[in-house]
C-alpha cells in the first residue's frame, strides 16, 4: 500500500519519532509524545524519492485538473519544487508574510490568476499556515483545488477549519500506518504504542491523563 511505503520511508530517516516519556510541546500548547520533522527527507534521497513519487501518484489520481503546484514556505517548498519538476508543471511558493522590500509579494514564482492550484504541505498540525496560504492564493485569483500533505495529526479543529474554508485535505499516509510500521520495526513498545494511541484519541487531555500537568 502506498501509505505503508511512505510511513516506512519517514521512519527510516527518523522523520517521525515517539517519545511518550519525554513529550514535546507544540506552539499551540498541546503536549505530544509524537514528533514529525519532514525537513529531514531531502537529506535522504531514497526515502525522499518514495515520498515524491507518492505525491505524483496522488496528483494524477485525485487532482488531475491541477495546473500549478504551490508550496507553503518553508516546509512545503522542497517537496512542491521536486514534485513540480517531476510532473513538469509550473511551481510557486507562498510566503508566510510579504517581504519588506521589492515587490512585497506573498506568492513567488509566477501568476496564479485563474489557475487551478494544488497546495503542498509537509505536515498539517492545526492547519493555520495551510489555510493562510489558501487565503493568499485565492486573493491572487487562484482556484485552490486542495491541499496535499505528507501527513497530518488529525486534530478536530483542523478538520473543522478546512471544512469551513471549503478546502479538501489529502495526505500521503496516516498515523495508524506509521504506528503499525514502527511496531513492526520494533522501535515502539506496546506500552509506548498505547500511550501514543491514547494521545491521538484526545490530544488536548493527554498530558493531564499522564500526570504531566500541575
Amino acid at each position: 500500500m502506498p501509505e505503508d511505503r511512505v510511513a516506512a520511508a519517514l521512519l527510516s530517516v527518523d522523520a517521525v519519532g515517539f517519545q511518550p516519556e519525554q513529550p514535546i510541546t507544540f506552539k499551540s500548547g498541546i503536549v505530544s509524545p509524537v514528533y514529525v520533522d519532514n525537513r529531514r527527507l531531502p537529506f535522504y534521497p531514497e526515502a525522499w524519492h518514495i515520498v515524491i513519487e507518492a505525491f505524483a501518484d496522488a496528483v494524477r489520481a485525485s487532482f488531475p485538473t491541477c495546473e500549478v503546484i504551490a508550496g507553503v514556505a518553508v516546509g512545503g517548498v522542497p517537496h512542491s519544487a521536486a514534485l513540480s519538476y517531476a510532473l513538469r508543471m509550473p511551481s510557486v511558493f507562498v510566503r508566510k508574510e510579504a517581504k519588506g522590500h521589492g515587490k512585497q509579494q506573498l506568492i513567488e514564482g509566477g501568476e496564479v490568476m485563474g489557475r487551478r492550484v494544488l497546495l503542498i504541505e509537509d505536515l498539517v498540525t492545526t492547519g493555520g499556515s495551510s489555510l493562510a496560504a489558501v487565503d493568499a492564493l485565492r486573493a491572487a485569483g487562484a482556484e485552490v483545488i486542495g491541499v496535499l500533505a505528507i501527513v497530518q495529526y488529525g486534530f478536530k479543529e483542523a478538520a473543522h477549519d478546512f471544512a469551513a474554508a471549503g478546502v479538501t485535505l489529502h495526505t500521503l499516509t496516516h498515523f495508524s500506518a506509521i504506528l503499525d510500521a514502527a511496531a513492526a520495526r520494533g522501535t515502539l513498545s506496546a506500552s509506548q504504542a498505547a500511550a501514543v494511541r491514547d494521545w491521538f484519541r484526545d490530544p488536548h487531555g493527554w498530558a493531564a491523563r499522564q500526570g504531566l500537568t500541575s
